[in-house]
């Protein structure tokens, strides 16, 4: 298995009408017989998303598109491949392609597949039933754009407290009121 894997690199570009700089990425272990739908899911989770009732298009450069059929509601785009059916291993090492989650607020991704190849036991001491990120870097943004849990869009932020840990349990020493 050693060096078989491929590596790919996958940076957020855009979502929610803001597009990223310098752009937020997460480096992924695949497997070439990992799928399609297998690589978002895998990139959903390492972006911090929750709410994966969305839908999702892959777009590889020769402009073929890649959707989760059972998601459509018998709209699929005609010509579009089943992503949860086709493997990774169509890709070639520096293939360049796109990932696009929740096509309202398309949270949009550059993908690509680094021409060094990895071995899931070097790089992750595990060999992963999906992709699995292993290196990343950037500020996530929030699926739907919250600051805080009861974030309306609409109301002011809480007032931040003099000493922000002031309210945890003491569980640990630092938390907490001070001690006497």
């Amino acid at each position: 298995m050693a060096r078989t894997w491929f590596s790919i690199r996958v940076e957020l570009v855009s979502g929610r009408g803001e597009d990223y700089w310098p752009r937020p990425g997460r480096v992924f272990a695949a497997s070439r017989s990992h799928t399609f739908g297998q690589l978002a899911r895998s990139v959903d989770n390492a972006f911090a998303r929750w709410d994966l009732a969305h839908l999702h298009q892959f777009v590889l450069a020769d402009g073929t598109e890649l959707t989760d059929p059972q998601s459509w509601d018998d709209q699929q785009p005609e010509e579009s491949l089943d992503s949860g059916r086709t493997a990774l291993g169509v890709l070639k090492p520096g293939a360049q392609f796109a990932y696009v989650f929740d096509l309202g607020d398309d949270w949009t991704h550059l993908c690509t597949v680094e021409r060094d190849r990895v071995d899931p036991l070097d790089t992750l001491g595990i060999v992963p039933e999906l992709p699995m990120p292993y290196w990343g870097w950037g500020n996530l943004p929030d699926q739907y754009g919250r600051l805080w849990e009861e974030d309306d869009g609409e109301s002011s932020a809480p007032r931040s407290p003099r000493n922000p840990l002031r309210d945890l349990p003491p569980i640990l020493p630092w938390w907490g009121p001070p001690r006497r």
